[in-house]
């Protein structure tokens, strides 16, 4: 496969420079695809469906995947029985300013009670956004315009539905990354972000697996690195060479990858439940690891420290470089979103809707609100410009999903 001619250290800056504009939030874990949300703004602590609610929208269909904020839009991927699409909202009022359908029939359910073909979250590049959807057994990676035209769209492997299908695309200068584990053999491969043609392509074994694509900073170099499928694996963003592989982790994954600078960290939950520290230099050597089960919920890292939401409803706090266990503080149960942390506090929202503020340190953990919107949300927060965004659904008289913006 022929290869871009950018160097990696443009690359690099074309990523951070294309996509970290202030305010956005510009594809799945945020505007460092780790999880932090720009320390600098003022966003509320306390809100309910009465207060501080500058508007909600009604969203056709269902999803999980949360909002991507790009200048003054918002961009969302949605399902129904026979369609898959990408919606589009105006930021300021809510308003829905377009209803692009990226695929009408063959669309692929998951066998988990919880399961949606509209999981993944909409990626952008500064030019074009990209989705994944499960369709016709088989993953689909689409780009469409900001204005909902469908660009190119790649079938990147073929799909054995198994639970679901969670993966988010990941731009990484020239290239789009995709992840696409099945129990029919999986894949991991990079396309070009112009024409949707192939750059690269891995394969992976017949397993399983829900993990998003990672590219991180890590040992002076820019990885890939997936778990999950028995395995830790990293790849050249660029080429697709495997740089280093160990056996670890476990089955089934659905946390993205993070990173301290040195170590890389996985997590998974299925058939045994696991958090590794791997030394990202491609020694192989594991510095550490436990059987604790964060399954969902992406971790976080902060001044030299791991913290995890455990989908059971705990926070955990370990020392980075040793594992060490600092505190574990019960906050509630079903968490299925990923926490979001803005300088020492954790934004996390559990199955009912309530997300609990939570002030976190080394020296402990100290829950400072609980504010409900909803009766259902599997989808991460979002928060950008100040203001918190809440993909949830209220379920009476009959279920309506509905994207929540709050602020003061």
């Amino acid at each position: 496969m022929r290869r871009p001619f950018t160097t990696p250290v443009f690359l690099l800056l074309l990523s951070l420079t294309s996509l970290a504009r202030a305010g956005d939030w510009p594809g799945w874990r945020g505007p460092t695809a780790d999880g932090h949300a720009s320390s600098s703004q003022a966003v509320p602590i306390q809100w309910s469906e009465t207060d501080r609610v500058r508007w909600k929208t009604p969203l056709r269909g269902r999803g999980h995947s949360s909002p991507t904020l790009v200048g003054d839009r918002i961009y969302l991927t949605t399902a129904t029985a026979d369609e898959q699409a990408v919606i589009c909202l105006d930021r300021a009022s809510g308003r829905v300013l377009w209803d692009a359908v990226v695929h009408r029939g063959q669309v692929d359910a998951g066998n988990h009670r919880l399961s949606n073909p509209a999981a993944g979250s909409v990626a952008w590049d500064g030019e074009r956004l990209f989705v994944n959807f499960p369709n016709g057994k088989g993953i689909q990676t689409s780009a469409l315009t900001p204005a909902g035209k469908l660009l190119w769209q790649t079938r990147v492997a073929d799909f054995v539905m198994h639970q679901g299908f969670g993966s988010s695309p990941v731009v990484h200068g020239a290239l789009v990354i995709v992840s696409a584990d099945n129990r029919g053999g999986g894949k991991v491969l990079a396309l070009d972000r112009a024409t949707g043609k192939t750059v690269w392509s891995q394969d992976r074994p017949k397993i399983a697996n829900y993990t998003s694509p990672a590219v991180l900073q890590a040992a002076g170099k820019s990885q890939v690195v997936l778990g999950g499928c028995n395995l830790i694996s990293a790849f050249d963003p660029i080429s697709g060479r495997k740089l280093w592989e160990i056996e670890g982790a476990t089955e089934e994954c659905v946390t993205t990858a993070v990173t301290d600078g040195q170590r890389v960290f996985v997590s998974g939950g299925y058939p045994r439940n696991n958090v590794t520290a791997v030394e990202a230099d491609g020694s192989g050597r594991i510095a550490w690891q436990n059987n604790t089960r964060v399954y969902v919920p992406s971790m976080l890292v902060r001044n030299g420290h791991l913290y995890a939401v455990l989908d059971a409803g705990q926070i955990v706090c370990w020392r980075a470089d040793t594992g060490a266990e600092l505190w574990r503080e019960k906050v509630d149960r079903d968490f299925y979103g990923s926490p979001v942390m803005l300088g020492d506090r954790v934004y996390v929202t559990n199955l009912r809707g309530v997300t609990f503020v939570v002030e976190v340190s080394p020296a402990g953990a100290k829950v400072l609100a609980q504010n409900k919107v909803g009766d259902e949300a599997l989808a991460s927060p979002a928060i950008a410009g100040g203001r918190v965004y809440l993909r949830a659904a209220k379920m009476t008289p009959e279920r309506q999903d509905y994207l929540w913006c709050i602020g003061e």
